[in-house]
């Protein structure tokens, strides 16, 4: 596995403790997307703000966010960091 960093503070993309941040309905959503060959790929954790959680496909091409309800937004208004 590929460690990524997020460049603002040095933590890693997907922390230790990554089910813990996710709502029941993005662990549903989590496990369901994951068996056509999703990952997630970081979770960014704003101050103030819930988790957004990154998924991408198993091409690496499409990603996607988890939303607090377990919807999947294969369009998300993010801007990715490299």
């Amino acid at each position: 596995m590929t460690l990524i960093q997020e460049q603002r503070d040095g933590r890693p993309a997907i922390p230790e403790n990554a089910l813990e941040l996710l709502t029941d309905m993005q662990k549903i959503a989590l496990r369901r997307i994951e068996n056509f060959g999703w990952t997630l790929k970081f979770i960014r954790q704003p101050s103030f703000e819930p988790p957004l959680v990154v998924v991408e496909n198993s091409t690496g091409v499409n990603i996607g966010v988890l939303e607090e309800d377990g919807g999947v937004n294969l369009s998300p208004r993010i801007v990715l960091r490299e």
